[in-house]
């Protein structure tokens, strides 16, 4: 009988090549986006493979006439694909299925408008939404038709403004490069946009796409076309932003190492992603990607990964982004976020915690540390739902959030997150599903690992009903690891997005915890079940 391969030797074999693909991958593994691939086919017809794009958008429409979702996360990627539909129908040779599927997105944006009480918190989505709504209508008039109507909590005010101001040659801030296509012809070669490298606007295809104009597209020597190509699909989608390396890279390293996974990977693609995280920051932080303003969230996660790798650097580029309570993403956000202020627990509360052999904060940092820990963790409590979770701003899913909360508070929170971390694992306790998931509509792999890290991170070292439901979701994601399934778009930019290396990770830490902590291992060790192999 061939002998069983042991669960860490199996587990060894997978982070090696999680990580040695991570370091070679230029773009990071994100799923392709509906709302993105929607603008490059209104924006850049003429750039190369133009047809499988608008193929699609055919293929990714659901039965009832919209794309996207579940929820309310059907509007924007809704709004995009009719758009893009309705200027391919006019272009010669669209063909019959254009025009039917660009009618069906009409039909359905009607009765969800009509329905919609309130928008996603997703990237920009004041300006996307009347943006899409002006151009649709402008097409639905062309046909003799009636216009949709308009959501609340958009903010067509404030897109004419940007708009004016661009067309009149005003900077436009950074943090509106990613967004670029919204903002109509004054957006093409406008001089306060600096391109990366001469080839990418705001991490963004469609700013990008935007920022160059169909003509020099269809010219094809820009270095912008090399890159637009370069980040499309097999399936003709594009991601909703890319490279996005930095993120990518410090949120795998800072879950394994969390987990207590070890880094299996040869020491040269260490020193590589270690190399790299490093050379992601400037003076002011981090961005999660080229064009990207630097963000807390970012910065963050790459202090804390840094850190937790032995190569730990300065946090005073945190100090920009404190607002008396809490850390801000950027200046003049809308709402702050929970697991964005979580992350800056971990990175302080790591950089605390090293040696003084080790560690890179003098006397004075070490005082503002504190204070700003402290500070933050009473912000984290006082932001708890009463039923025990917590929502962000980047994410759909509760579970995300709670589990970011949960990993700061158990580790740096101390006596006064206790009671906080009690009401979270009893949440996640009484919002098992059938067949020990979790997840906001229905049960989801990702969603699942959330849980169970959650529960083996705060749950009481003797609670059988932790103990039990922690297995139940650890024997439901080593049973589905090799799913083809693709995982529901559940991370907020411009549209809600799929990152599937991340996704991939959490997975295996979660199962790895499962595996390694004393009150599950017992639990699961009669299971016959396989183990996680090939590439995560």
């Amino acid at each position: 009988m061939t002998p069983r391969v042991s669960w860490s030797d199996r587990t060894a074999e997978t982070v090696r090549t999680l990580l040695t693909d991570m370091a070679a991958d230029v773009n990071g593994q994100y799923e392709p986006c509906v709302y993105e691939t929607g603008r490059l086919v209104t924006l850049a017809p003429s750039l190369p493979h133009h047809r499988q794009r608008v193929e699609f958008l055919l293929r990714t429409q659901r039965g009832d006439g919209r794309w996207g979702g579940p929820g309310e996360y059907d509007v924007v990627t809704t709004l995009s694909a009719t758009e893009a539909l309705l200027v391919e129908r006019r272009r010669p040779g669209a063909g019959p299925a254009v025009a039917q599927a660009a009618d069906r997105g009409v039909e359905a944006l009607s009765q969800r408008l009509a329905q919609a009480d309130s928008l996603p918190d997703t990237v920009a989505v004041e300006l996307v939404v009347p943006a899409l709504l002006s151009e649709i209508n402008a097409h639905l008039a062309r046909l003799g038709r009636a216009p949709l109507p308009e959501p609340a909590g958009t903010r067509p005010d404030l897109l004419d403004a940007v708009r004016g101001a661009l067309a009149q040659g005003h900077e436009l801030p950074e943090k509106l490069w990613h967004s670029l296509e919204l903002f109509g012809p004054a957006a093409r070669g406008a001089a306060s946009v600096r391109p990366v490298d001469g080839r990418l606007v705001g991490c963004s295809p469609a700013a990008t796409a935007a920022w160059l104009g169909d003509d020099v597209l269809r010219e094809g020597r820009d270095p912008g076309v090399a890159y637009l190509l370069s980040v499309q699909h097999e399936n003709g989608g594009v991601p909703v932003a890319a490279p996005l390396t930095l993120f990518e890279r410090s949120w795998v390293l800072c879950t394994l190492l969390e987990a207590g996974v070890p880094l299996t990977a040869p020491q040269p693609v260490m020193r590589e992603l270690v190399q790299s995280l490093h050379d992601a920051f400037g003076d002011d932080g981090a961005a999660g990607g080229p064009g990207l303003p630097v963000d807390v969230d970012d910065t963050a996660v790459g202090l804390h990964a840094l850190a937790l790798l032995g190569s730990p650097r300065s946090p005073d580029c945190l100090r920009q982004f404190h607002r008396g309570d809490h850390f801000f993403c950027f200046p003049e956000e809308r709402t702050p976020s929970t697991s964005a202020n979580a992350h800056v627990v971990q990175a302080l509360g790591t950089l605390l915690a090293l040696p003084p052999d080790t560690s890179p904060l003098s006397d004075a940092q070490r005082r503002w540390c504190t204070d700003d820990l402290a500070t933050v963790v009473r912000w984290l409590v006082e932001n708890q739902h009463p039923d025990g979770y917590w929502t962000d701003k980047w994410h759909a899913s509760p579970y995300y959030a709670t589990v970011c909360c949960v990993a700061a508070l158990a580790r740096h929170g101390g006596a006064a997150a206790r009671e906080a971390l009690d009401r979270a694992v009893d949440w996640v306790l009484t919002s098992e599903r059938e067949g020990g998931t979790w997840g906001r509509w229905f049960g989801t792999r990702e969603e699942t690992a959330y849980a169970v890290r959650a529960l083996l991170t705060a749950g009481e070292p003797d609670s059988e009903p932790v103990a039990r439901a922690a297995a139940r979701g650890a024997r439901y994601l080593r049973d589905h690891w090799s799913d083809e399934r693709e995982h529901p778009p559940l991370w907020h930019d411009k549209d809600v997005y799929t990152p599937t290396r991340i996704i991939r990770t959490e997975m295996l830490a979660s199962l790895h915890s499962a595996h390694t902590d004393p009150r599950t291992a017992p639990l699961l060790a009669d299971s016959d079940l396989p183990v996680p192999t090939g590439s995560a």
